[in-house]
């Protein structure tokens, strides 16, 4: 970030907002696990990626807004890319993102009314960086002079997925920055084109700069309630290991609404800061083609994938070999639990199929068979009648919770490193190529003390199997 643009050392700080479910990308992206969370363009994920962007531009530590399921998640991957003193401030329930945000400035606000806060999804792509710093030094000087500004991005072709921004006049004291005369939804196809070709439109990319104190007055402006009961949200929020959880009562008493509609259309304080930096919010497989490298035939490919006379298509699978052979145009996600071939036109439609798996009462639409725990995961490999075969991976040095089960029994048989076992009142080393039984209803606990991470394979016996069949007695990560 170019300091010489910045005004006198305003405190800068990123909001980092993770909480949707990212279902555009399905069969990868899921509910249990969405987008932000997968590499998808990288060899870090979209969440690392956004996070870094903030430490590169010389930045504090980011606020992360997030629902309770993914705490561990975005913990766990915040460390792996060094950022290791976030704020992770847990929703009790999705409130859209005008809440969120008003949480995150409630926080700054306690401390420095008057840093910036510069707002952000977790699942969006920008490949020019000196480009985004530069429009943010632009953004923060609007900012501190009492503006919510947000970033236009310049379109390159008619798009209906993203809605629009008309900016007005020039602000008169920050070069580059304008009034914005009107937000647009997201148009139709003719609309759209119409749109690229008036310069002074651009696609709305949903970040925002602005001071805390400026956004937590826009917000008791024109929606009150958000600002009462978020603020009592955070003013009565809990501390638990690293996260901070708002108080549930109160949060969820707050509408329901973007930060769009509650202020950015609403406010006489909005400004938009022209860019153009290679954002994308990878909002569909195709888009992701777009933005990703290809090769001589177009094609964008990952994973165990065989193509032949195939062009402008992508292909990925993190299972099986795939090949495709002798198409154009397509999109073909291969998982170990599902398949997913559209027409890359078509990509937008993938949420409708995503909504028909959920009315089928179809798993696969929100949940992956890997299923993240804070100490590791599982993923089941065999499901028949009154069993269960699942692979378990507890990462070195985490235990799992002392618990027990009124409907099954299982059989624990290691075959990596070394686990320390609780059966009730006795405590079993088990080694590779070892095992323990754990009958129906006995206290047990899992834990691996090693250096090196360990797998054991569970049977579970029993007629119901159902992860709810289970009695936390403790838990170092004090979950319910």
């Amino acid at each position: 970030m170019s300091s010489a643009a910045l005004p006198a050392s305003p405190r800068i700080i990123p909001v980092i907002l993770s909480g949707g479910s990212g279902s555009r990308l399905w069969p990868v992206s899921r509910g249990s696990f969405p987008k932000q969370f997968w590499p998808l363009l990288t060899e870090r994920t979209l969440l690392q990626e956004t996070a870094l962007r903030g430490k590169a531009a010389g930045l504090g530590q980011p606020i992360v807004v997030c629902n309770e399921a993914h705490r561990f998640i975005i913990a766990e991957q915040l460390r792996e890319a060094g950022i290791d003193e976030a704020r992770i401030l847990l929703e009790p329930s999705a409130r859209n993102s005008a809440p969120a945000i008003a949480a995150a400035a409630f926080l700054v606000a306690e401390q420095t009314p008057d840093a910036i806060l510069w707002v952000m999804a977790a699942d969006a792509a920008i490949t020019d960086l000196a480009g985004l710093f530069a429009t943010l030094d632009t953004a923060v000087e609007a900012a501190t002079q009492g503006y919510i500004a947000t970033f236009g991005i310049q379109p390159n072709k008619p798009e209906t997925g993203y809605g629009y921004i008309e900016r007005g006049t020039a602000l008169p004291d920050v070069p580059g920055a304008f009034h914005v005369a009107r937000f647009m939804e997201k148009p139709d196809l003719e609309r759209a084109t119409a749109l690229v070709q008036d310069a002074r439109y651009s696609w709305n990319s949903g970040m925002f700069v602005a001071r805390a104190d400026i956004l937590l007055r826009e917000i008791a402006a024109f929606e009150p309630d958000i600002h009462t009961h978020v603020g009592q949200a955070v003013a009565h929020r809990k501390s638990d290991l690293d996260f901070e959880r708002l108080d549930p009562e109160m949060f969820n008493l707050s509408p329901d609404i973007s930060i769009d509609y509650a202020v950015a259309e609403r406010t006489r304080h909005a400004a938009v800061v022209p860019a153009s930096f290679g954002w994308s919010d990878i909002g569909s497989w195709d888009a992701l083609w777009e933005i990703s490298p290809k090769d001589e035939e177009g094609n964008v490919i990952s994973g165990d994938v065989f193509l032949d006379a195939t062009r402008n298509c992508y292909v990925r699978s993190d299972a099986a070999v795939t090949a495709v052979m002798g198409v154009e145009n397509l999109v073909v996600v291969v998982t170990e639990d599902a398949v997913m071939v559209s027409h890359r036109d078509r990509a937008q439609d993938v949420k409708k199929m995503v909504t028909r798996l959920t009315q089928a009462g179809r798993a696969e639409a929100s949940s992956h068979n890997r299923m993240y725990r804070p100490w590791g995961f599982y993923e089941s490999l065999i499901r028949g009648d009154r069993f269960q075969v699942k692979r378990i991976h507890v990462d070195p040095g985490h235990v799992l919770s002392l618990q027990k089960h009124f409907h099954r029994a299982e059989h624990w048989v290691v075959v990596a490193g070394t686990a320390v076992v609780t059966r009730d009142e006795a405590e079993i080393i088990v080694r590779e190529n070892e095992s323990v039984y754990l009958p129906l209803g006995c206290t047990h606990r899992l834990a691996n003390p090693g250096k090196i991470a360990l797998t054991l394979i569970e049977v579970q016996s029993g007629p119901y199997l159902g992860e709810d069949d289970i009695i936390r007695l403790d838990d170092v990560y004090a979950r319910q």
